[in-house]
């Protein structure tokens, strides 16, 4: 089964509801929270580079964090609680998700996407800020630091680089794509990541895997690459998944999501991609990897 993006009807009345909360939000004042939040976290952790990148800890069996992850989350929450000091936030640093209520005004943080890429010098990372009401994300900025680039979107207001405009690529078939992926960090199962990989590497021009879900799906919304599928967290899809749908891409599931997870919020077998392979991409992904001729 496939699931495409769009609310479900059970999920009208929240849908009525965030409209008309939004109403009383000024989204340019949320817009310029998020993008001076994720500037100034990114520029602490790119001056104090060298010194964050030797403090790092386990955060379970193979993921980390580092000194830079828990400065850049305490500058973007300082800077959302100054502004709206009764809006909730969700940080990839609480790392609790089961259960989560959703509702009302939510700031969903990753303070930095690919920290192992950014303890080891690489500057494929990036800083991730979301605004959502009841589920539904309203504005999202990400903002790569080491590349001096920022993308934001606003919801029904497109997306944009550095100021403008951006939209995806159009590539005439799967074979012709370059389509990024990713691995759990959790790998007690790899099944279904090597499956997805087994799948990609037959059916598209190439495979990317750069380590930070967030940029990738950034890149996708301005044409560098053509898609991206992985399972991801909240935090991964809240802003960037914004970005990509504003630029013009699809974006469907693999798996349902839970009836108390927004599909906004829902990273689970997510697909982003160019319109022109999004049906091709999808249907590819759901079959044995030896299925397809």
């Amino acid at each position: 089964m496939l699931y495409v993006a769009g609310p479900p009807p059970e999920r009208s009345i929240a849908v009525w509801r965030t409209k008309s909360v939004a109403s009383l939000i000024d989204l340019d004042d949320v817009t310029t929270i998020a993008r001076k939040a994720a500037i100034a976290a990114g520029r602490t952790v790119v001056e104090h580079w060298n010194s964050y990148q030797r403090d790092v800890r386990a955060k379970g069996t193979t993921d980390i964090v580092s000194a830079a992850d828990l400065a850049s989350d305490r500058i973007i929450s300082a800077a959302i609680r100054a502004a709206y000091p009764d809006h909730r936030i969700l940080s990839e640093e609480d790392l609790h998700t089961d259960g989560f209520d959703y509702s009302g005004p939510l700031w969903v943080v990753d303070p930095i996407d690919g920290t192992a890429n950014y303890v080891r010098g690489h500057p494929y990372f990036a800083v991730s800020i979301a605004f959502a009401l009841d589920g539904v994300v309203m504005a999202g900025c990400v903002h790569a630091p080491a590349l001096a680039e920022t993308f934001m979107a606003t919801k029904d207001g497109g997306a944009t680089l550095n100021g403008a405009p951006i939209g995806t690529s159009s590539p005439a078939g799967l074979i012709r794509s370059v389509v990024s992926t990713g691995f759990p960090h959790d790998k007690s199962d790899i099944g279904k990541p090597l499956r997805r990989v087994a799948i990609l590497l037959r059916h598209c021009q190439d495979v990317r895997r750069s380590a930070s879900p967030v940029l990738d799906i950034a890149y996708v919304a301005m044409g560098r690459l053509d898609a991206h599928a992985e399972t991801l967290f909240p935090w991964d899809v809240a802003a960037a998944g914004l970005i990509a749908q504003e630029a013009g891409a699809r974006r469907g599931n693999l798996e349902a999501a839970p009836i108390d997870t927004p599909p906004d919020l829902f990273g689970g077998e997510v697909v982003f991609s160019a319109p022109s392979i999004f049906q091709e991409l999808m249907a590819r992904l759901v079959e044995s990897p030896s299925g397809a001729e």
